[in-house]
């Protein structure tokens, strides 16, 4: 059953059959539903583990949407475009970097990436300008969000986990120890998207 729903899973990403949240939606029925879970008293044990992660991402969507609607990114993107071209990638990895470290990096990406089409749209910039702005955008939503566990799923989810009490883990720890990481990557990533692209 779990090697049908990967395969399923990979087909139903691979063709857009629906929305992302659908389909895990849907893998999730599949997967409890074939296993003989089928109780609703059993099923509710399940999801006890991500609630305080789930919790915790509604908050960032509701921020990073209020900013949105707000258009709080619209001055920083207006400055960032009225600079030089070949200066603009590395001012939108930064400017990503910094949010995406506070907040969720998906949703600040999809923010982003939404107004530079916006601009791209009305022919503020060129279509190259915009590959490569979306490619700064990606990388420094991503890179750099690993200084904090806002920015990075996996880290928030092992945050909320029943295990981090276990061994110890605290918000301050888990971003002691990524400070490494985000500085020696986050310099790395500039780099790269300021004078390799």
């Amino acid at each position: 059953m779990q090697a049908l729903s990967a395969a399923f899973l990979v087909f139903a990403l691979a063709f857009q059959l629906a929305e992302v949240g659908i389909i895990g939606l849907t893998v999730i029925v599949l997967q409890t539903a074939f296993n003989g879970v089928i109780e609703e008293h059993q099923l509710g044990h399940a999801f006890e583990e991500a609630l305080p992660f789930t919790a915790l991402l509604v908050v960032f969507f509701g921020i990073v949407g209020v900013i949105h609607d707000q258009h709080l990114f619209t001055p920083v993107i207006t400055y960032v475009l009225s600079l030089p071209e070949q200066s603009q990638p590395g001012m939108f990895y930064i400017a990503n970097g910094v949010l995406s470290a506070i907040s969720d990096n998906v949703f600040v990406a999809t923010v982003y990436i939404s107004e530079v089409h916006t601009a791209y749209i009305n022919n503020v910039i060129s279509r190259n300008q915009f590959d490569l702005l979306a490619i700064a955008i990606n990388t420094g939503t991503n890179i750099p969000s690993v200084a904090t566990p806002n920015g990075q799923a996996a880290f928030l989810f092992l945050l909320t986990s029943s295990i981090a009490p276990l061994i110890r883990l605290s918000y301050v720890r888990m971003v002691t120890m990524a400070l490494p990481y985000t500085i020696v990557m986050g310099i790395t990533g500039w780099i790269g998207v300021q004078y390799l692209l």
